[in-house]
């Protein structure tokens, strides 16, 4: 439903994504060029039956202006277009309809996911728990205990909901939460390293996305970043060489989205921790992705627990909330309390701050992890890389047999294939499948997923050897029944 008030624009009255006509069975005519008072009124066309249907269940203003805007544009398209046709009354009351709902329609949507790229941070990255969900909506409804204690009715700090979980999962003796793990760094250099030096590997100072890159997030901090090492080597005695009187910190972050092999080495954290604890230098360790769970049991190696890194010494651990995790977006701050006090008072901590929304979810989820058996049942994340590869083989079994009665598929069968973390989490670490792959009538592949990208509910898939492959590694059970509702909506053109 159209509830929008706001003002609608459009550069060409006939959009050219938009097929005409509209209805191919119902003959349309036109009127040849004539003068702008052979164009309907906005009165005229509010009276047609398309716009009446449209006002019945729409927001009236919003239907209003889009008429005056749609036919503003085609006065102003017909005086540099000399031969442009005028559509009967009927026929423009259908495009303007067609367009005022292509307008309307949210850009940000609910999108069923079947790249086999399970933390695709352009689909949003990991899928909430219910849990989660339901704790949104609780406090989104009403007013909230944000930064209020029930107790003493006195004002609190907004992150006490989600600290005394963290402690209890992860050791740490205190905990901020921000809006993303990049605003977690540059928070954490700000407060303990502003106007000193940062030691870190050369071969750690990543990009993290969206050509962003982490020595630029640092160098926002007012940190300077003392950089050590080689691209592939980096020693203990780089960083002890490096320390002088303007040390202030010593960095470790974990290479989450690339992998550097052969002649390579690395300082360990423990050596790291060592160094510090020698020279009174705090150890930030960045972790990336924020696992809580050993993920080996999922056949995925190598990523750091932040338990473990706490457990070493680490002062301060720095991962995202919305990646392994599997909750909302965030930023978590974990550590020793002296630092993270600091951490928290800082200035930037104002602006960097979450919302009860995020807070909610993020409590939500973290109480799932106080039994990990119930979490890998109840986060989605964790749920999808917990599936057999035979259920997803049983599952793509029974899809393809109701894909192949479509009529615009040719064919539709199960292949194995590998699926990936994505996210910027363990980028040479492959997961067994079952895909769906299709071929369409009419032989274009890309069209046809871009067909599917449009449909509703909207699929993203993957192409590959012409064919739609359709991964039902990152597809939940109660999702397939949209893969065959997009489908439908292929044409065979």
């Amino acid at each position: 439903m159209i509830t929008s008030q706001s003002s609608l624009r459009v550069s060409l009255p006939f959009p050219r994504n938009i097929n005409w006509p509209l209805h191919p069975n119902v003959e349309y005519s036109s009127v040849k060029s004539k003068p702008l008072r052979n164009i309907p009124s906005v009165h005229e066309l509010l009276e047609s039956p398309p716009l009446q249907n449209l006002v019945e269940r729409a927001n009236r203003n919003v239907v209003v202006n889009g008429v005056r805007t749609f036919l503003d544009n085609l006065r102003q398209e017909m005086q540099t277009s000399a031969d442009l046709p005028i559509p009967n009354p009927t026929e423009l009351a259908e495009r303007i309809v067609h367009w005022i709902q292509e307008d309307e329609t949210p850009s940000l949507r609910p999108v069923v996911n079947a790249t086999g790229i399970l933390l695709h941070t352009g689909l949003g990255r990991a899928p909430l728990a219910t849990e989660a969900l339901r704790a949104v909506q609780e406090v989104s409804r009403d007013y909230a205990s944000l930064e209020v204690d029930l107790t003493t009715g006195q004002r609190s700090q907004r992150v006490a909901a989600v600290t005394k979980l963290l402690k209890q999962l992860t050791g740490a003796e205190a905990s901020v939460v921000v809006n993303n793990n990049a605003g977690a760094t540059l928070l954490t250099l700000a407060a303990l390293a502003q106007g000193k030096e940062v030691i870190v590997a050369r071969g750690e100072l990543v990009e993290i996305g969206g050509s962003f890159r982490l020595p630029e997030v640092m160098e926002q901090s007012g940190a300077v970043l003392r950089e050590v090492g080689s691209t592939n080597k980096t020693r203990a005695t780089d960083y002890r060489n490096a320390i002088s009187e303007r040390t202030a910190a010593l960095l470790k972050v974990h290479p989450s989205n690339y992998v550097v092999t052969g002649f390579t080495e690395e300082a360990s954290l423990d050596d790291l921790i060592t160094l510090g604890r020698q020279r009174h230098i705090p150890v930030v360790h960045d972790i990336g992705s924020g696992a809580l769970l050993d993920f080996a049991q999922f056949g995925v190696e190598g990523e750091p627990l932040a338990t473990h890194s706490l457990r070493q010494g680490a002062d301060v651990v720095l991962f995202s909330g919305d990646k392994l995790l599997g909750g909302p977006q965030c930023g978590i701050i974990c550590g020793s309390r002296v630092y993270i006090d600091r951490i928290a008072s800082h200035p930037l901590m104002r602006a960097l701050r979450v919302d009860k929304m995020t807070l909610a979810a993020l409590a939500a989820t973290l109480r799932l992890y106080r039994d990990p058996q119930e979490a890998i049942q109840a986060v989605p994340l964790l749920r999808l890389l917990n599936t057999p590869v035979d259920n997803l083989r049983q599952r793509a079994e029974k899809l393809s047999i109701q894909f192949a009665t479509l009529p615009t598929i040719a064919t539709a069968k199960p292949v194995d294939d590998v699926s990936f973390l994505g996210g910027g989490s363990l980028p040479n670490q492959q997961l067994a499948t079952v895909c769906v792959a299709l071929v369409p009538v009419s032989g274009r592949v890309n069209q046809a997923a871009a067909e599917l990208r449009a449909a509703d509910p909207a699929v993203f898939a993957r192409v590959h050897n012409e064919q739609i492959l359709l991964d039902l590694r990152s597809v939940s059970p109660s999702e397939d029944q949209k893969l065959m509702e997009a489908a439908r909506q292929l044409t065979a053109g």
